[in-house]
Order: structure tokens, then sequence, then C-alpha cells
């Protein structure tokens, strides 16, 4: 993750890359770092990677899909049912609110997006 997002800086598995393997995160943004934990949801060969973090209740996933010119990969996020009350406050308290966290968190996952096509057509 380090390599291709510009929040995520630190991940490590804490076991195998499976379902049920927690991770260990260290973000970053300009001069805030945060740890998290997550656990990983679902691991698809070469078709899609999930992980739940834990502290906000929101799932990211990649998934990766054959097209005629190459793979297409999707990066989402997901809170089904919504992030938690700890997180609203505190992205409230020191990101600005959650709608301006959310519009730079799609930046950061353009960004990711854009990170791995360069890499992947060099």
């Amino acid at each position: 993750m380090p390599q291709w997002s510009p929040q995520c800086r630190f991940m490590k598995t804490l076991g195998p890359l499976r379902p049920g393997t927690r991770t260990f995160n260290l973000n970053r943004r300009k001069f805030m770092f945060w740890p998290t934990t997550s656990r990983i949801t679902e691991v698809v060969d070469n078709k899609r990677l999930a992980f739940l973090v834990e502290g906000n209740n929101t799932v990211w996933s990649y998934e990766l899909e054959p097209t005629a010119t190459g793979t297409r990969v999707t990066e989402s996020r997901h809170a089904e049912n919504g992030t938690t009350a700890v997180s609203n406050a505190l992205v409230g308290a020191l990101f600005g609110g959650v709608p301006s966290f959310e519009d730079e968190l799609v930046d950061g996952m353009n960004a990711s997006l854009a990170r791995i096509k360069a890499a992947a057509e060099n």
C-alpha cells in the first residue's frame, strides 16, 4: 500500500494473505500520523482483495478485470452501515469534517490507481 497510496504509509500483514488475517497500518496526512488495524475479508488470486478497517467500519477493495487491452483495476471504499461515531468525531475535529475528508480519500484513490497504472505500463 505505501508504494501506491498517498495516505497509507505502512501496511504489514500479521500472517499469510488470506481472509481473517489482520494488518497493522500507519497513515499520514500532512503532519499527522495515526495507526489503524484491518482484517482481510476476501482474497481471490488475480481478481480481488478486500479488507475491513476495524476502527471505522470501512471496507476497501481492489478488483482486477481483464479487458481487451490489459487489466482494469477498480478501487472502492464502502461503509454499508456507516462509519463509527468515534471515527466521525475524529474526522470532524482533525480533518475538517467528513465531506472534505471523503473528497480527499477519493483524490487519494485516483492517485493510487494512477501510480499502479504507471508501474504496470513500465
